[in-house]
């Protein structure tokens, strides 16, 4: 790990895996607002992913008239955010107990009210702004195969409960036995099972939607522009940051980084705060025994986990993960995902596994059906992860006008919407807007900058 951590991320690559999201591409995935590149503006967001957008479009809204500038090293939202499973799910239980030994009760309280918050307003967003990006509010149910796994979520969900009010969305759990799961969920091998509200989207659409509405508030957006560089500028210069780029240089007031794993790239000192980990994905048709499932899935085991979801219109389905199965049976190639920058490649075993494992989870419910023949698509992204397992949020310690965004550890779809929101309030001066209910933990600190990585919390 040490090894992995050391390795510099570079700038994303040129020919990508082309995501199921990503298939056809949006309409302005490669624009550029303007022919050249303004020799200054206001705002410089590096990174059209749900972070920058939201942010951008948070700004415009807020600041009407403000120059805000996207520089997009690819196309328009071509990173994780266009590459991931598709699951706006909190799973909140999982990390509570550890939230409340190491930050205390009230800050882990605030992380799981933020990310059920972070669900409903992306689903009020996309329905007040008409966004068509394949929204389904429905619950999800975590099948569990371990039993160690299964107490200690009783107890998390015990222990939520406890310190919310259990009526509230954040904490609504249904648990179930072994004999209840495997009826109702179609999960032969499930030991238990623990329900509660989530949903899916297409959050390829869902940023392009956002993206469009800072476009109609004067944003200028340039695709196919890879930053390269960032320079401050002396303190007497009316813009504080100096931008290179493949295509010239900007100069900006206030830069926002959110750029995920590719943040070391530009800003070398957060090497080993921040590292990048490829995460892999799937698409395929679902076992024609099989009903059209109304829930999304996760299949928790010791050490790792599956995600997926249903399109609840046509016999297919998303499922993603196998870096924990890959953990226990080759290390090596495991730690290798690790300080991994190159969506342009899946990693053979994790392809193998993915088609395996449905049929595998759902046993005869499955039926007959093959599932290397009901393979049809399989991508990768590139996940930012963080010493403590938190995001960093906020201004960049003793570098003024530099604000960073980014280390959602995999769960950006459950944090990103709510973040931004944050941002824009520390950015704009208005912190205290946003304090009663932002977890100070995510802030980033000296302290947290200087935190190693040293393996997935």
């Amino acid at each position: 790990m040490d090894q992995r951590v050391r390795r510099p991320p570079g700038l994303p690559i040129a020919n990508p895996t082309t995501s199921y999201w990503q298939s056809p591409h949006e309409d302005f995935a490669n624009l550029r607002s303007t022919d050249t590149l303004p020799l200054e503006t206001d705002y410089i967001v590096i990174g059209s992913g749900i972070s920058g957008s939201c942010i951008a479009h948070n700004i415009l809204t807020r600041r009407p008239g403000a120059q805000v500038l996207i520089l997009e090293a690819r196309t328009a939202c071509s990173g994780a955010t266009g590459r991931n499973g598709g699951h706006t799910k909190a799973a909140s239980y999982r990390s509570f107990p550890m939230h409340a030994e190491d930050l205390g009760i009230e800050e882990a309280v605030k992380i799981a009210r933020l990310e059920y918050s972070n669900i409903k307003a992306t689903q009020e967003l996309a329905g007040q702004h008409g966004i068509q990006c394949s929204l389904q509010s429905c619950n999800t149910v975590d099948i569990i195969y371990d039993i160690t796994e299964l107490e200690e979520g009783k107890k998390a969900i015990g222990m939520m409960q406890a310190a919310l009010n259990p009526e509230e969305g954040a904490a609504q759990y249904t648990i179930y036995d072994a004999e209840e799961a495997r009826k109702r969920f179609l999960a032969p091998g499930a030991l238990g099972a623990f329900e509660y509200e989530a949903g899916s989207i297409h959050a390829y659409r869902f940023t392009h939607g956002i993206l469009k509405l800072a476009l109609q508030k004067g944003l200028n957006l340039q695709t196919n522009t890879p930053a390269t560089s960032l320079l401050r500028l002396p303190a007497d210069n009316k813009r504080r940051w100096r931008i290179e780029t493949t295509r010239g240089s900007v100069l900006a007031h206030d830069v926002i980084l959110a750029t995920n794993g590719y943040t070391a790239h530009l800003y070398p000192s957060l090497q080993g705060s921040i590292v990048p980990l490829r995460g892999q994905v799937s698409r395929q048709r679902l076992g024609s025994s099989l009903p059209l499932l109304s829930r999304t899935y996760s299949f928790i085991y010791a050490g790792g986990y599956e995600y997926m979801i249903l399109n609840p219109h046509v016999r297919e389905l998303i499922i993603g993960g196998g870096l924990g199965k890959l953990a226990a049976a080759d290390p090596n190639a495991y730690l290798k995902e690790f300080g991994q920058s190159n969506d342009g490649e899946t990693n053979p075993w994790i392809s193998g596994y993915l088609q395996r494992c449905t049929r595998d989870y759902f046993g005869e419910n499955w039926g007959t059906d093959d599932p290397v023949k009901g393979w049809e698509k399989e991508w990768t992204g590139i996940m930012g992860t963080s010493a403590d397992g938190l995001p960093l949020i906020g201004p960049m310690p003793n570098e003024e006008g530099l604000w960073i965004q980014f280390a959602c550890n995999g769960h950006g779809m459950v944090l990103c919407l709510k973040c931004a929101e944050a941002l824009t309030d520390m950015l704009l001066g208005e912190e205290d807007t946003c304090k009663e209910w932002f977890p100070q933990a995510f802030k980033i600190t000296q302290e947290r900058t200087e935190k190693r990585y040293t393996g997935r919390l």
